[in-house]
């Protein structure tokens, strides 16, 4: 670690930052710790799936909970001297060629590469008795929680142009397959057809509020009175960035294509690479892992370049 004098204490530079800490922040610094690299792990402990009760598709770790990933990751970050923050960052600037770091505490750290493994937000619906269902009956993702619904009532609650792809991504699990778009579906006639082929209803008519017990949906009713009954919701809303920080720092960001990077994580920015769902790739834990572990490649291959002309 590199340290600067101030006239009262050593402010030190690390060589990494990390803010985000997830499976793509912390399989990051997995990977720098072990270059011993001086490493500081910001984590604002906002989670996209903390609904969740078992994360799927990681090889290994299939059906283990989000919590307990978290856990044994910051175990196995021990040995390596990577040092945490438990805070949201708030400000990031880039001075020259180092990032300065403004945590919601007031703390202020500056290292020589910034890595954003920052994530999404999922838009949620905004209709009556939703909160009771999330992560119980309602779930945003079929590949994580399509097969734990397979041959139930599926309601699918999608609006945009996204939607009949969406409903059709959910047709496998379910023959039983219903999209609500909450008002009028201004899909092309192929769409609708491709859906009427695949046996899947189209609801237009405008949702008052959901049913349920116990977190398990029981009905969708509309505001016209009538009501479908389902099992379990669906939704395709659109996301967003969960910081600004990547727009803040320069970088191009969308919410639709999320915050633009390469294929080694790096952004048009010298030193910031961002990771995981913030990207807007395949937005899956393992992938996240992925992303975290050739983002850190490439931070220690600079650090490596810069240190050893």
């Amino acid at each position: 670690m590199i340290y600067v004098l101030s006239c009262s204490q050593p402010m030190p530079i690390y060589d990494v930052i990390i803010i985000g800490g997830g499976p793509a922040g912390l399989s990051a610094a997995l990977v720098l710790g072990r270059c011993r690299r001086s490493v500081l792990v910001f984590d604002s402990e906002q989670y996209r799936n903390a609904p969740s009760h078992a994360l799927h598709g990681f090889l290994s770790r299939d059906g283990l909970p989000p919590q307990e990933l978290l856990q044994i990751g910051r175990e196995q970050l021990r040995p390596y001297g990577v040092e945490f923050r438990f805070s949201r960052v708030i400000d990031a600037q880039r001075v020259e060629s180092i990032f300065e770091i403004t945590a919601r505490t007031g703390e202020s750290v500056r290292s020589r590469k910034l890595l954003l493994a920052t994530g999404i937000v999922d838009s949620l619906p905004e209709v009556e008795g939703f909160s009771q269902l999330y992560g119980v009956s309602a779930f945003h993702c079929p590949y994580c929680d399509g097969w734990e619904n397979r041959d139930k009532r599926i309601i699918a609650y999608a609006k945009d142009s996204s939607a009949p792809t969406y409903a059709l991504t959910l047709r496998p699990y379910t023959a039983n397959l219903i999209l609500c778009t909450d008002g009028p579906a201004n899909f092309p006639a192929e769409a609708r057809a491709r859906l009427a082929r695949n046996h899947i209803l189209v609801v237009e008519n405008p949702i008052a509020r959901f049913n349920s017990t116990e977190g398990k949906l029981e009905q969708v009713v509309f505001a016209d009175g009538s009501a479908i009954e389902g099992d379990v919701l669906f939704f395709h809303l659109g996301q967003k960035q969960r910081s600004d920080l990547a727009a803040h720092l320069g970088c191009k960001v969308s919410n639709k294509e999320g915050a633009s990077a390469g294929e080694l994580c790096e952004t048009e920015i010298p030193g910031l690479y961002i990771a995981g769902d913030a990207t807007r790739d395949v937005q899956q834990v393992v992938v996240a892992a992925a992303e975290g572990a050739t983002a850190a490649f490439a931070i220690n291959t600079a650090l490596r370049d810069e240190d050893h002309i």
